[in-house]
């Protein structure tokens, strides 16, 4: 491969991840609340999560959580996770609803990375699947983590 070749495929890579983030960052931006405040298998924090504790034991996620780049700094009238907006009942439940659209963004912003074996080389593929996941598993963990601290709260 030459390295104009190389150049034009990270650049066409680059590109393509930026649309995909923003693409999928926006539609889920648009998901109504009220969808996220029901009861959704899906986002169910499981019993062996023990409230989330298990994400601080597994991976310490205290120590690097605060790292960790909040979406709301790249989209203003997006919800700011990084610190709580209030202790009342409400508040907490709207965090913690807005823990399960910023773990779907993160989830759906892993399934595109396959498609990428279609224009690189087998190489480069195994190097974009190892971005997506290390791209966005720490986030998913954080979420599941903070919901299962506040999730033990509410109740």
């Amino acid at each position: 491969m030459k390295v104009s070749d190389a150049v034009c495929l990270l650049v066409v890579n680059i590109v393509g991840w930026f649309i995909l983030h923003f693409a999928i960052s926006a539609i889920c931006f648009k998901i109504p609340l009220r969808y996220l405040l029901k009861d959704i298998a899906f986002f169910r924090i499981a019993s062996w999560e023990g409230n989330g504790r298990i994400w601080n034991r597994l991976f310490l996620v205290k120590k690097w959580k605060r790292y960790l780049i909040d979406g709301s700094y790249i989209v203003k009238k997006s919800f700011n996770k990084s610190h709580l907006h209030g202790t009342k009942h409400e508040d907490l439940i709207i965090f913690a609803a807005e823990t399960k659209r910023a773990e779907l963004t993160h989830w759906l912003l892993m399934f595109p990375a396959p498609f990428f074996f279609l224009w690189n080389p087998y190489w480069a593929g195994w190097i974009i699947i190892a971005y997506a996941l290390l791209a966005n598993i720490p986030f998913i963990i954080t979420q599941r983590y903070n919901r299962g601290r506040i999730e033990s709260i509410v109740k």
